[in-house]
């Protein structure tokens, strides 16, 4: 089992780290997102296609360890995972704004569209893959 999630970290992991260390350069390095409120957006969709591919890459190579996955659930857990994880995100920038004292939440309308962004992205890659 080990061989299985060094080999996922090592093949997808790539991805939802490069979109984390352009928010913490740009963000906190730049204040880029308050002089360009609008990548926030790119941010988002770009965050929702890696983690995906992550939990897509790992779903795959978990079927070694596994019996085989049927398609449609190859399709469903990736997209699963990736609004669990963006719920969680949300929920840890409020309760880090809540307990920090940071300012990392801008209200509902953030929130809904960090959402909705993270999920469109996860959505337009399911829907890239399928096709090819």
């Amino acid at each position: 089992m080990k061989i299985w999630l060094l080999r996922s970290f090592r093949h997808a992991a790539w991805a939802p780290l490069s979109v984390f260390a352009f928010y913490a350069i740009v963000a906190k390095g730049f204040n880029a997102y308050l002089i360009y409120p609008w990548l926030d957006m790119p941010t988002h969709f770009f965050g929702g296609m890696a983690i995906t591919y992550f939990y897509l890459i790992t779903a795959s190579y978990s079927q070694v360890f596994i019996e085989p996955i049927p398609r449609i659930i190859q399709l469903i857990l990736p997209l699963s995972l990736t609004t669990v994880t963006a719920v969680v995100w949300e929920f840890w920038e409020y309760l880090s704004d809540v307990i920090l004292g940071t300012k990392m939440n801008l209200g509902v309308s953030d929130t809904l569209s960090d959402l909705f962004f993270g999920l469109f992205g996860a959505c337009f890659l399911m829907a890239v893959l399928r096709k090819s």
